[in-house]
C-alpha cells in the first residue's frame, strides 16, 4: 500500500517500512508519531485521492534519530568587481521508519 503524506510544507510517497528524512520534527527518538496530512491512498487496484486530504486516514511512524544534511555552499559572485562571498548551509532533519498505514 503507497501514500502520499505531507508534512514541513513537502509532501512524500511512502510505504510500511520506509526510513526516510523529514524537516525537524518535535519529538525524541523512539517516539511514535501520526501524519494526518494524507493525501492519496493506493492498494493494488484502489485509488482514493483526496479533496485536500483523504478522510480517516492515518500514517504511524517512529522517529529513529535527528541530524543535519550535508553542507551545501552558497558562492554569490561578481565579475571584475573584487566581489565574492561565501556561506554554507546545513539543513536540519529527523529521521523517521513508517511503521503503520490506517485507511480510516
Amino acid at each position: 500500500m503507497n501514500v502520499v503524506i505531507k508534512t514541513g510544507g513537502k509532501q512524500y510517497r511512502v510505504s510500511e517500512g520506509d526510513k526516510l528524512e523529514v524537516e525537524t520534527l518535535d519529538a525524541a527518538p523512539g517516539d511514535k508519531i501520526k501524519f494526518s496530512e494524507v493525501l492519496l491512498v493506493r492498494d493494488g487496484i484502489n485509488l482514493e485521492i483526496g479533496a485536500p486530504l483523504v478522510e480517516g486516514a492515518k500514517v504511524t511512524a517512529t522517529v529513529l534519530a535527528h541530524g543535519r544534511g550535508e553542507k551545501i555552499r552558497i558562492v554569490k559572485f561578481k565579475r571584475r568587481k573584487q566581489y565574492r562571498r561565501q556561506m554554507g548551509h546545513r539543513q536540519n532533519f529527523t529521521r523517521v521508519e513508517i511503521t503503520g498505514i490506517d485507511r480510516g
